[in-house]
């Protein structure tokens, strides 16, 4: 059943990883796809994958920490795909980096990117579905965005963040037809956490595996998570089967946090 049938959805950051299989799975329900990207070259490859697959998927150069970027791309994917229902803010990044040898640089970098970057994508989208009074956004949280996790005292703040500017949003646009929640994914092995767990296992002096095992050993169905798991929920909460669900924060997470 193609619950978003001739719906447009945006994925930021949707070239790889996770964004990548939202965008894969968004198309398979009957979205048509706007993959945005700083290197939108490197969507070919999904974009490829939605195509054959009968789906109907463009990439889009898209700065989410510049705010006429992040207009210029709202107006062109309205303007070449058509009116914009869906938004799904996944682009971010993170790194392994203690408190003290954190730089401001490196602060601002995953807050401009995970925090503002949402905003200034929010900011650009929602005007197209107020007009029509009806949409689906979906921002990418994190497990760690409901409980810290040493070294990564940014990346936890942003996603804390994420979190709280999702329910004023929920609250603020309740009454328009306009949805807005959270996905907390907990381990998925994307070229992110692979990134993750190999800084880990240089620190811990130990093998990836090893650092893996021990990643894993906090997950009470010992396993990671996959991005196919990420986009089924996404999924749902795109389709209009959702609308009385927002403001909430869904975990995807193998049990890891159960508040």
């Amino acid at each position: 059943m193609n619950t978003l049938n001739g719906q447009v959805a945006i994925v930021t950051g949707g070239a790889m990883g996770i964004g990548a299989e939202i965008a894969a799975e968004l198309a398979r329900q009957g979205a048509k796809v706007a993959i945005t990207d700083i290197s939108p070259d490197k969507a070919k490859a999904i974009i490829s994958k939605i195509q054959e697959e009968g789906g109907t998927a463009a990439a889009y150069f898209h700065d989410v920490t510049n705010a006429e970027s992040s207009l210029s791309m709202a107006s062109e994917v309205e303007a070449s795909l058509g009116p914009i229902s869906v938004l799904v803010n996944n682009a971010g990044v993170s790194k392994r980096v203690p408190v003290l040898d954190m730089d401001e640089y490196e602060w601002d970098r995953v807050m401009d990117i995970n925090l503002k970057g949402t905003f200034f994508t929010i900011k650009a989208v929602l005007p197209f579905m107020l007009e029509r009074a009806y949409g689906r956004i979906i921002n990418m949280s994190s497990v760690v965005g409901k409980k810290g996790y040493p070294e990564f005292s940014h990346y936890c703040a942003s996603k804390f963040a994420v979190l709280g500017l999702s329910q004023s949003l929920a609250i603020e646009l309740a009454k328009t037809g306009v949805t807005v929640n959270s996905v907390c994914p907990g381990i998925v092995m994307t070229p992110l956490h692979d990134q993750i767990v190999a800084e880990m296992a240089e620190a811990q002096g130990i093998s990836f595996q090893a650092a893996l095992s021990n990643f894993l050993s906090n997950v009470p169905q010992g396993r990671a998570q996959t991005p196919a798991d990420i986009a089924r929920v996404v999924t749902f909460l795109a389709a209009k089967e959702s609308g009385s669900m927002t403001g909430g924060s869904y975990h995807v997470d193998g049990g890891m946090v159960m508040s």
